[in-house]
């Protein structure tokens, strides 16, 4: 490692408790949304005249329910993280995904990072001493505080 450049340290990591807000909190706002999409669908279809929109939503089948609502969770995660580096949950908590350096993750960071989400069984890389699930350990991201990073970023630039 190049002592000149800036690197993250675990002390910036968010903890076991952000991170399980995080998975219930945009588990639920990305809940909110597959409903909103769906009534939406219906109340286009219905609004429009496309009554066949509204009656494939009302009777979609099990394996398209899972493919739609992969579909807009994909897109909650994805969009919200490539444009603010966070989600709704994260910024509720002031954290940030980063990449080693503390930079924004690129674009295929984020969809390395939204794509391992649904590795079943994902959420259980957090039990035990880990902090860093394997979303953040195959897209080589991390979830820190926000303001820490900031001050540390600060720190590290007065020293050199």
């Amino acid at each position: 490692m190049n002592p000149e450049h800036y690197r993250i340290s675990e002390h910036l990591f968010a903890t076991k408790t952000q991170r399980f807000l995080h998975f219930v909190l945009d588990s639920l706002f990305s809940y909110i949304l597959i409903l909103s999409a769906g009534t939406t669908l219906v109340l286009a279809g219905e609004t429009f005249g496309y009554p066949s929109l509204s009656e494939w939503v009302e009777t979609m089948t099990l394996l398209e329910i899972i493919v739609y609502s992969i579909g807009i969770i994909f897109l909650y995660y994805f969009l919200t993280e490539v444009y603010f580096a966070r989600t709704p949950a994260k910024i509720l908590t002031k954290t940030i995904v980063v990449k080693y350096d503390g930079t924004k993750p690129t674009i295929q960071n984020i969809f390395y990072r939204t794509w391992s989400r649904f590795i079943p069984l994902e959420w259980f890389s957090y039990l035990g001493t880990a902090t860093i699930g394997w979303h953040d350990a195959l897209s080589r991201t991390y979830v820190v505080h926000k303001q820490a990073l900031l001050k540390d970023r600060v720190s590290f630039q007065n020293k050199k």
